[in-house]
């Protein structure tokens, strides 16, 4: 029988996401089987992938026992350490292409909503521009940038991943693939 899952301020639905799948797995944290396991990264001495229920990462109890990390690498400026090191013990993280990495905006953690391709961002432009202006900066041209935010797929590579600042509203995104 499954738990209600807790709830995860900077990762809205980690169900819908892919980071956390149901699963008779015992918890080697808890050592309780809850119906849900963590799929996402972890970062930790131990091997630790498919053995975390997500109860232990919300309340920071994995990571306190592991000192286990799970958000990647932080983006944004003026960020509390405080904040930084809440999401990153206390978050489900989410599995990219390369290294996974998460926005923090308006001195807070950002929501992540999920993979994105170029279908899903017509309705974020701000994400958009944000992806767009990144590839510009690697000097191509703008029919090449056009065609590589064409060519974003959220199931495939290249993908995009989308953020929500939790004070503002504006929409966040970068992309990578292998």
């Amino acid at each position: 029988m499954s738990e209600e899952l807790p709830g995860f301020p900077y990762h809205p639905d980690p169900l819908a996401t892919g980071a956390v799948v149901a699963s008779g797995t015992t918890c080697v944290c808890c050592g309780r089987a809850r119906g849900f396991i963590y799929a996402g990264p972890v970062y930790a001495v131990e091997e630790l992938s498919h053995l975390l229920c997500p109860w232990c990462i919300a309340d920071g109890s994995a990571a306190a026992k592991y000192d286990a990390h799970f958000i990647g690498d932080p983006v944004g400026d003026d960020v509390p350490l405080e904040v930084v090191m809440s999401v990153d013990a206390c978050t489900p993280g989410f599995s990219s292409w390369q290294h996974p990495q998460w926005f923090f905006h308006c001195g807070d953690g950002a929501a992540f909503m999920g993979a994105v391709g170029a279908a899903e961002l017509v309705a974020f432009p701000d994400a958009r521009e944000e992806l767009r202006s990144e590839a510009d900066a690697w000097g191509w041209s703008a029919e090449a940038v056009e065609s590589y935010l064409g060519a974003l797929d959220k199931d495939s590579q290249d993908t995009g991943y989308l953020f929500m600042c939790r004070t503002c509203g504006r929409y966040m995104a970068y992309a990578d693939s292998t």
